[in-house]
């Protein structure tokens, strides 16, 4: 019957939709990730504009969750820990500046910043 074939319809659309949510769910969480490895090598480093210019991609990004968080903070943990082993030598603040411009244009893909209304969009 045609309400059966619209339901199914209807379910499979909602099936993808959470598919592509999933994945976009698991490419903002990776580049929050590499986000996290960037910052804590930046703070072992002092490149303190690096870590500013992160925490802000950050808080402008990243959905307010917890597993958002968590990956940030241990990426960031990490990276500091392996960077200070004295391993590696540290970029330089153009390096850094570097892959903060391509973070965020990554960003801006996976995770675009949400819109605000303001009062003139709502009509009020």
């Amino acid at each position: 019957d045609g309400t059966l074939m619209k339901h199914l319809a209807l379910v499979a659309a909602l099936i993808c939709l959470a598919g592509a949510a999933a994945a976009d769910t698991e490419a903002g969480l990776a580049i929050i990730g590499d986000l996290g490895q960037l910052n804590g090598q930046a703070l072992a480093c002092g490149q303190t504009g690096a870590v500013a210019e992160a925490k802000t991609l950050v808080i402008q990004h990243a959905p307010k969750t917890r597993r958002y968080g968590e990956i940030f903070e241990e990426q960031t943990n990490a990276a500091f820990l392996s960077q200070g082993k004295g391993q590696q030598v540290c970029p330089t603040a153009a390096d850094f500046a570097a892959r903060l411009q391509s973070l965020s244009r990554r960003l801006q893909t996976a995770l675009p910043v949400p819109q605000v209304a303001t009062p003139q969009d709502t009509g009020r």
